[in-house]
């Protein structure tokens, strides 16, 4: 019977071990080309927490077998850093300007439409009195210029904007919009063909050098039905009605993969062309084991890898849980403090960085 148990026990282990191998693959893959590894990229969190509880069991039996995975997260040791940081930042907030992204997720407005989340959300903003505010998924009702004018007031009012929206309806529009306490002196976009997905760029003056800050919201999965959890989908009770629900998360998964990677081409393209440093944040809508979040960080510093501590993860709604929100900045800046705000105002946690020039 023992023997019959390692034998069980091996197989599931060989399985998820490979699993895990093979979700290393996603951000050399471009999912355009091939999707599968993207999958397993999104899996990744969970292929290797099933992996730890393996080497440990096989550990306790004093069994060999506990190399098999251990060796496989061996391997990803970067994309596990990419995820938790293991010691607390040596750093501190002194002399630092504060940069700080939160997707808003429309101000909860389709969900409850009287929650007064706006109030409160601006509130908790200010109170957090960043240098640099990026947001994503604002959604307003009127005039889009009236509307920055009050976020700026209810902000405190010390703010340069550059705001950009696209109408949903008659006199009602979403969008994304950066503020900025340092002088805004150009404002560009990067254009994502055939989507709602927004990416501006700010040229800002800090301490008489110019930075290009970039604000992102790329592709989302658009998966259907929301407001069910993701274990309703997974568990329907009728067998024809699960099948199909599978099939089209997998189809709006693989969506989102393709247009991301494509979006994060067309960011990446405007990022080496800047004349200046630059800071890359918002919502990627991806995850670090992805070849969009690979294909921007090329050449960057992750800002939660290198002043983060503890677990990374920044979306928390009716989908696992994952990293998909960022700071990134290249080699003219040191971050020195990176923070999650653990706030339920959105599905999202916002994400705050502090930076100090390099001498």
């Amino acid at each position: 019977m023992r023997k019959f148990f390692y034998k069980v026990l091996l197989a599931v282990n060989i399985l998820f071990a490979s699993a895990l191998l093979f979700s290393y693959l996603a951000v050399h893959i471009n999912p355009q080309n091939f999707a599968l590894p993207a999958f397993f990229g999104l899996a990744y969190p969970y292929l290797l927490l099933i992996n730890i509880i393996l080497a440990v069991t096989w550990a306790v039996l004093l069994r060999y077998e506990a190399f098999i995975s251990v060796v496989v997260i061996a391997i990803g040791f970067t994309h596990l850093s990419n995820y938790i940081k293991i010691g607390k930042p040596s750093g501190n907030k002194e002399g630092t300007f504060k940069v700080m992204s939160y997707n808003l997720r429309l101000f909860n407005y389709f969900e409850s439409p009287n929650s007064n989340s706006e109030k409160k959300v601006l509130a908790f903003l200010k109170s957090q009195n960043p240098d640099i505010l990026f947001l994503q998924e604002i959604y307003m009702n009127g005039d889009p210029g009236q509307k920055d004018l009050a976020f700026k007031s209810a902000l405190g009012g010390k703010y340069y904007s550059h705001m950009k929206v696209i109408s949903s309806g008659k006199n009602h529009y979403y969008g994304i919009a950066t503020y900025s306490k340092y002088p805004i002196i150009r404002k560009g976009a990067v254009i994502h063909p055939g989507s709602s997905s927004l990416s501006i760029f700010s040229d800002i003056i800090i301490q008489k050098d110019t930075f290009r800050i970039f604000n992102n919201h790329l592709q989302s999965f658009r998966l259907k039905r929301m407001e069910r959890s993701f274990l309703d989908e997974m568990t329907a009770s009728d067998d024809k009605e699960a099948l199909g629900e599978m099939k089209n998360l997998s189809v709006s998964l693989k969506k989102g993969f393709v247009r991301r990677a494509l979006q994060a081409t067309y960011v990446k393209a405007q990022i080496t062309q800047s004349p200046y440093p630059v800071i890359v944040a918002g919502d990627f809508n991806d995850t670090p084991v992805s070849y969009s979040y690979r294909k921007i960080r090329k050449g960057l510093n992750d800002s939660f890898v290198n002043s983060g501590y503890g677990a990374g993860f920044t979306y928390k709604g009716n989908y696992p849980a994952n990293r998909i929100d960022y700071i990134l900045y290249d080699n003219s800046l040191v971050s020195t403090w990176f923070e999650i705000l653990k706030v339920k105002y959105s599905d999202h946690y916002p994400v705050a960085a502090y930076f100090k020039k390099r001498n």
